[in-house]
């Protein structure tokens, strides 16, 4: 695994720098800037010649990252959005042939270390995760959290970032985790486009570093346009630092420092950013620094220009004061250097960034290349032994016409060329089918692998402990056992921490942190305001250096305030960096049974689809669910456990190994064995289940319950169905609307583990209500599957099956 080359972040002291010291490092950042306008430049010709998809750029916003990247330093994290390629390479996290590796898709990490071709253009990302799982000394390199495309949706994440530098210095007992941080000492830097304030986590995410007065230093590219909308249609008093004057602190409050500043002046850039962050860094306030008069000369994007909606004069003043025009005429007044020797730099400049674009291509390009010419040959080879010799001979000849041929139209050949010639016999076949699963092998390596981590560290690979009980172990609320639960393993590990809304002080709404924060103080156990995109954001940037999180939300129903959070970044984290980078966050939240429109949701559907890249995991009781917090706390992947609102106060043993024991995720479990037909549901339902069983077998019906117990994953064992094999009858329960869960659960034991061949019946699934549930028991009764639905349900299957034995009810 490639580790991105990083500069070592030291610079000399303002006060020793001779003349000759400071013109070198001018000279120099000019070169960064002015090659990096020059890959923009270069990089949208590639888009609009068609050899890139698509191309977005930060030209215009080059000096301010200059002077940004002079206060980087090691430690120091970036959390940001798709303008900061000039940041990116002044501190040395990504260069010039990255970038258009990036830019034409290059799968292979050693040419795209952020991505792996996974990512459009200018996302950015530093790996901190080794092949084996293990944590690169992140206190040593310069960090970028992943880029992700939604504007405003990495604010979040940012605010977790700072987060931790924040606990690391007030919390003495995280001494040895040198690895992460040293004093909290270490800045959160985020950038954002000033229409992109407008976005509601951008103000969440504002609001919560000011309360927590953490060091994030947020940077505003404020170029006076989002896409075409002017700043007067986005921002009120078209200034955002206008709007945000009530959170500068003053002496008898928190708050922030804020500062504005010229994008096209690299000395008051450089000096504003020098003077922000060491108030950042030392004193722990974050700060914001509008940065405005900033230009985008070609436009947001290659999706379009921007002459269609800015004026004439809006374009010469552009022009003007562009930042490397306004910095190049000020080095020349100021006899930094003189015109001729600045026509040379730039001379030199464009010809090495045309270079770098040029070996970035042609190193793809030759992979794809020297695979099209293995498949050509093999074709040929068939072609010779075939009857349809003439079309592959035209199959061939067609591939061999591509204009920059990717690697999808060698693949489509070779499988058209065996279509041709499916029904024929030979060894040439024969080795062009091998040649196709090997590429086919290679290829789910490059596009589909590291949904999870997949590292040794995974929870999957956390042995299985089962719980002991004492013979006098005694009978505790659920509440009460997860308390115990949570108590022991913040006792295991001091870099365990738990926040959210009302988790603090009274120990969360249901009393699973009763006591707690006295015992381990407010640092490791948190109130948070009501801001659930931030608590996961906090979660996730905490996760990232080194933390193991527990972010609260109060109730399943509110997950909906954070899904941009859990599904654009945190699910997606692994897979879009390949594995480079990882966020052990646990969500922690309770749904399913109670009462009212948003007291009893469980919206499964919404979150398998939306968050691939989690763990599902549905505890039907308390016990079950300290056993998955023990598995998830000892891996390394983020996970989503959906406690039951209605189990807190059920009585449950108490296990003596109460915070060692585990639950195995992917496992399902047969909670009561039968003959007749099989049940699958989860949660809170499960109680109700195992009630009708008892009924059911009274009147002759012996069923098979099995609680898949996670999600995602589902039953890797394939539990599911192998019991089809012995009931051929399936009945999926699940309290979601009609083809929300239940269509996933369906679609797992039917098609993916072949239960389709053992059921002689229809498949049935029961379900809730297509509305929210009503309030009250009685809304409760008639929405979501009830014990008399269940029996009904089943007796039905039965009757359809056997009317003789199973007399019609109704």
């Amino acid at each position: 695994m490639p580790e991105t080359v990083l500069r070592n972040g030291d610079t000399k002291n303002a006060a020793e720098l001779s003349f000759d010291d400071f013109r070198e490092i001018v000279i120099s950042d000019y070169r960064v800037g002015f090659e990096s306008r020059q890959a923009s430049i270069i990089g949208r010709r590639e888009v609009l010649t068609g050899k890139a998809k698509f191309g977005i750029f930060g030209d215009g916003k080059e000096v301010a990252q200059l002077a940004m990247a002079k206060a980087f330093r090691k430690g120091d994290w970036r959390a940001g959005y798709y303008r900061d390629q000039t940041f990116m390479f002044a501190t040395g996290m990504s260069n010039l042939k990255e970038f258009f590796a990036q830019l034409y898709a290059n799968p292979d990490i050693e040419k795209d270390p952020a991505s792996a071709g996974r990512q459009m253009n200018c996302h950015y990302a530093t790996r901190y995760v080794n092949a084996d799982g293990t944590w690169v000394n992140q206190a040593e390199t310069m960090n970028c959290a992943a880029d992700i495309s939604t504007t405003g949706g990495h604010m979040p994440r940012l605010l977790g970032l700072a987060y931790a530098s924040k606990l690391y210095r007030q919390n003495k007992e995280l001494e040895y985790l040198k690895n992460f941080s040293v004093n909290g000492n270490e800045v959160a830097f985020g950038t954002i486009g000033n229409g992109s304030t407008s976005e509601g986590l951008f103000f969440e995410a504002f609001n919560a570093a000011g309360v927590l007065q953490v060091p994030m230093a947020i940077s505003i590219w404020d170029d006076a346009y989002a896409i075409s909308v002017p700043a007067k249609l986005q921002t009120t008093k078209e200034d955002i630092s206008e709007v945000l004057k009530g959170f500068q602190r003053d002496g008898n409050s928190n708050g922030y420092e804020i500062y504005k500043v010229r994008g096209w002046d690299y000395v008051a850039l450089c000096e504003t950013y020098e003077r922000a962050i060491k108030v950042c860094r030392e004193e722990h306030v974050p700060v914001l620094i509008h940065v405005v008069e900033m230009t985008q000369p070609q436009g947001h994007s290659t999706s379009g220009s921007h002459e269609r909606y800015k004026s004439k004069d809006r374009l010469s003043w552009e022009e003007e004061h562009d930042c490397l025009v306004q910095m190049r005429k000020w080095m020349i007044q100021s006899a930094i250097i003189t015109a001729e020797d600045m026509d040379a730099l730039e001379a030199e400049a464009k010809k090495y960034v045309r270079e770098c674009q040029k070996e970035a291509w042609n190193e793809l390009e030759s992979e794809i290349k020297t695979e099209m010419a293995a498949a050509v040959g093999l074709i040929n080879a068939v072609a010779r032994r075939s009857a349809h010799s003439e079309g592959l001979i035209d199959l061939v000849a067609q591939l061999q016409a591509c204009v920059d041929p990717g690697r999808r139209d060698t693949i489509a050949c070779v499988r058209k060329a065996l279509r041709i010639t499916v029904g024929e016999n030979s060894a040439e076949r024969d080795a062009l089918v091998n040649w196709l699963g090997k590429e086919n092998t290679k290829n789910k390596e490059r596009f589909n692998s590291k949904l999870f981590s997949d590292t040794p560290q995974s929870p999957l690979y956390v042995p299985v402990i089962a719980p002991e009980y004492a013979d006098d172990a005694r009978m505790l609320d659920g509440r009460e056992v997860l308390n115990a639960c949570f108590d022991k393993n913040f006792e295991r590990d001091k870099s365990i921490v738990a926040f959210g809304e009302d988790v603090g002080s009274i120990g969360d709404v249901n009393q699973g942190f009763a006591g707690l924060q006295n015992k381990y103080t407010d640092l490791r156990i948190t109130d948070t305001g009501i801001r659930e995109a931030t608590i996961i954001g906090q979660g996730m940037g905490l996760a990232m250096r080194g933390f193991r999180p527990i972010a609260e939300i109060q109730y399943l129903d509110y997950l909906l305030y954070s899904i941009t959070v859990l599904s654009d970044d945190l699910a997606s984290l692994s897979y879009r960096t390949r594995g480079g980078q990882k966020a052990p966050l646990i969500v922690r939240t309770r749904g399913h049974r109670l009462e009212g429109i948003w007291h009893s949701g469980s919206p499964l559907g919404m979150i398998l689809n939306s968050m691939r890249g989690l763990h599902i995991c549905v505890p039907r009781d308390m016990t079950q669910a300290a056993g998955m917090y023990n598995t998830l706390l000892r891996g390394d992947e983020p996970a989503l456990v959906i406690e039951s609102l209605n189990g807190y106060r059920l009585k449950e043993k108490l296990p003596a190994n109460i915070g060692e024991f585990t639950v195995p995720l992917g496992k399902a479990e047969i909670l009561k064995e039968g003959n007749d037909i099989t049940i699958v549901t989860y949660g809170s339902t499960l109680r109700i289940v195992m009630e009708a069983a008892d009924e059911l077998a009274k009147m002759g019906v012996n069923v098979e319950v099995i609680d898949p117990q996670t999600l995602y994953p589902f039953d890797l064992d394939n539990t599911c169905g192998r019991s089809l094999q012995k009931t051929n009858k399936l009945l999926v329960i699940d309290e979601d609307i009609p083809g929300g869960g239940s269509a996933y659960i369906l679609q797992k034991v039917v098609e993916a583990q072949n239960g389709y061949y053992s059921l002689d019946a229809q498949p049935r699934t029961l379900c809730g209500a297509e509305h929210r549930p009503p309030y009250g028991s009685d809304g409760d009764y008639f929405s979501k599957p009830s014990l008399d639905d269940v029996i009904e349900v089943v007796y039905s299957m039965m009757n359809e099956a056997n009317p003789g034995k199973f007399p019609s009810i109704f």
